[in-house]
């Protein structure tokens, strides 16, 4: 390992070994696929990069020099589809290892990259094709998404190339074996190893073959020229209310990405391997799965699978021996509920978690099964990680951590002002034009009107309220929209969700407020409840009286409905809009609804 982190970061530890001062530099001409990756392949070529598998079977093991090689005929290929410097290229590639060799030859041809979920119906492509002037699309041929794209071509008139990759399955072959319980290694095995890479070709009418065209592709690039301050990915922001936007960032988000994972994570760098459970299409999986490890001269794990199997994926970490691992609340919350006693975890050093709020009780019980302490961290599509419990820091439950030194952050109220100590206010950090922070995004694209709500008077304001205790540790409380202001109370409806989640009857919650004369707003919950549990009028009793017990009484929810699921957004966020639309359009007829049906 030579550090090359180093390169672009000064940094300074405090006694405890705690990360204290943290700023970053680099040349103008800074690229992360010609300076970081390429740099890695021409000196440690042999250096593990990736190990990538599949449910079928199929594995692969990519050295730096693996990477640089497939880039660079990638980069020869998307050039001769007419891929040029600026385009934007939306990638739809699940977690095929085709998205890292797309990735960074789109780096080094200048492109941006935009990625994005494979569960996008045609609205929302048309929506994204047309924001973003996407000329060039990639995508699998895995699931419905390729026959999705061409259903809404129609109205995708900027869109001139489409190039589709066989994805070997992922984890959809019909009659796949479960690879727990049998001897077999599965369908993908013929075409494991080095030497079968990007061997399954695809025949669709209107679309060129990734695979064959990248193996007849020349491995000779030369260098672009590029600029830091370029734009290089973008992304589509969950949207939770209204349409998403295009978070742009320039290279030094690739930078910032540095704190994520040599301050948060935790990576290691020789003999170790990182483990983020993300799709490509989110923002986490260049947050757990690229930038920052790759800066770090880190492995990562990555399996293309399907269907969320706790013990599957558990048992990869024995496997692969994985040391560090990342991944949303719920799915540790999923971990928890499965077979326990099966998993064999004694590789793992360290976890972080993050992408919603962290739940104390979920805290507490990986800590009572791992011996490890879930680190939280805070970021958005927007930033890096800017909050987070870094290593060395002790948690304090209920916080997302301290401020990371890169970002001059702060909790401001509505007139711009920094909060008292235990006020709640909006996370904001210094935004100077003149010199952005690394990582911070450059605008939304094509849309100065929500870039100018959100980067304003010298801050970018995040849109997400905390606030901080005595000793700078911050602490959620939700989205600007999401506060409930209750009987001249404001409620934070993570707070409340935080105690639903310690009742054995609950699986997931939303809390929202509902109209109320009275009171303003009624606090509501809409819950899914654990397998083997109905929703009662005896229940909801029990979960009043259990709330009533744990929190303020003004906090109870007076209003529990139980459903089968909570809308989502196609990243997996709870769209608490929603509930409040549908409740604002009919909270006179469930106030005058009798408590069994609506569990009030």
């Amino acid at each position: 390992m030579r550090n090359i982190n180093l390169r672009y970061v000064k940094e300074q530890y405090g006694p405890d070994g705690v990360l204290t001062e943290f700023s970053v530099h680099c040349p103008e001409d800074y690229n992360f696929a010609y300076d970081v990756v390429d740099d890695i392949a021409s000196t440690e070529p042999e250096r593990p990069a990736m190990i990538w598998c599949n449910p079928e079977g199929e594995e692969h093991r990519f050295t730096f020099g693996d990477l640089k090689y497939w880039s660079d005929k990638t980069a020869n290929f998307l050039q001769a589809q007419g891929v040029e410097k600026g385009d934007m290229v939306l990638v739809i590639l699940r977690r095929h290892y085709q998205f890292w060799f797309t990735a960074l030859a789109l780096h080094k041809i200048g492109a941006v990259l935009v990625p994005a979920t494979f569960m996008l119906k045609e609205h929302d492509l048309e929506y994204r094709v047309n924001q973003a002037g996407v000329k060039t699309i990639v995508a699998t041929n895995v699931g419905d998404i390729a026959q999705i794209i061409d259903n809404a071509l129609p109205g995708m008139p900027t869109l001139r190339s489409r190039i589709l990759v066989n994805g070997g399955g992922g984890g959809l072959t019909p009659g796949l074996p479960d690879l727990s319980e049998t001897e077999e290694l599965g369908f993908g095995e013929a075409v494991s190893g080095d030497e079968n890479l990007c061997v399954l070709t695809t025949n669709r009418e209107g679309w060129v073959d990734f695979n064959s065209s990248v193996w007849q592709a020349s491995p000779e690039w030369e260098r672009v020229a590029t600029k830091v301050a370029d734009p290089m990915i973008a992304y589509f922001t969950s949207g939770t209310s209204g349409n998403p936007k295009l978070a742009l960032h320039d290279s030094r988000y690739s930078l910032g990405h540095l704190n994520t994972a040599k301050h948060w994570q935790n990576v290691k760098s020789d003999g170790g391997v990182h483990f983020t459970i993300a799709d490509t299409g989110w923002g986490k999986a260049v947050w757990g799965k690229l930038y920052g490890q790759f800066l770090m001269e880190a492995c990562v794990l990555t399996y293309d699978y399907n269907r969320f199997d706790a013990e599957e994926l558990m048992d990869l970490v024995d496997k692969y021996q994985i040391s560090t691992l990342c991944c949303p609340p719920t799915m540790f919350r999923m971990f928890l509920n499965g077979p326990k006693e099966n998993y064999k975890l004694s590789s793992l050093e360290y976890c972080v978690c993050a992408g919603e709020a962290l739940n104390p009780d979920l805290l507490e019980s990986w800590k009572e099964l791992t011996g490890i302490t879930l680190m939280d961290g805070f970021g958005q599509t927007e930033t890096p990680l800017t909050i987070g419990n870094m290593p060395g820091m002790t948690p304090k439950l209920g916080s997302m951590g301290r401020p990371l030194p890169l970002y001059n952050t702060r909790i401001l109220d509505e007139d711009g002002n920094e909060c008292k100590v235990g006020q709640t206010g909006e996370i904001c950090i210094e935004y100077n034009l003149d010199n952005r922070p690394p990582g911070v995004m450059l605008e939304y694209y094509r849309d100065p009107e929500k870039t100018a709500v959100a980067i304003h008077d010298g801050w970018y304001h995040s849109g997400d309220t905390a606030w901080r205790d005595e000793d700078g540790y911050i602490f959620y409380v939700g989205r600007n929209d999401d506060v409930i202001k209750s009987s001249g109370y404001r409620v934070s409806p993570f707070e409340i969700e935080s105690v639903l989640h310690t009742h054995p009857a609950v699986l997931e919650c939303a809390v929202t407020g509902v109209p109320d004369e009275t009171r303003g707003k009624s606090i509501k919950a809409t819950i899914v409840l654990q397998p083997g549990y109905e929703g009662t009028a005896e229940l909801t009793k029990d979960i009043q009286t259990f709330m009533k017990k744990k929190t303020a009484p003004y906090k109870y929810p007076r209003i529990i409905d139980y459903v089968e699921g909570l809308p989502k957004t196609i990243n997996n966020k709870i769209r608490r809009a929603v509930i409040r639309a549908v409740d604002e359009q009919g909270a006179e007829a469930a106030e005058t609804r009798p408590p069994e049906e609506h569990g009030g």
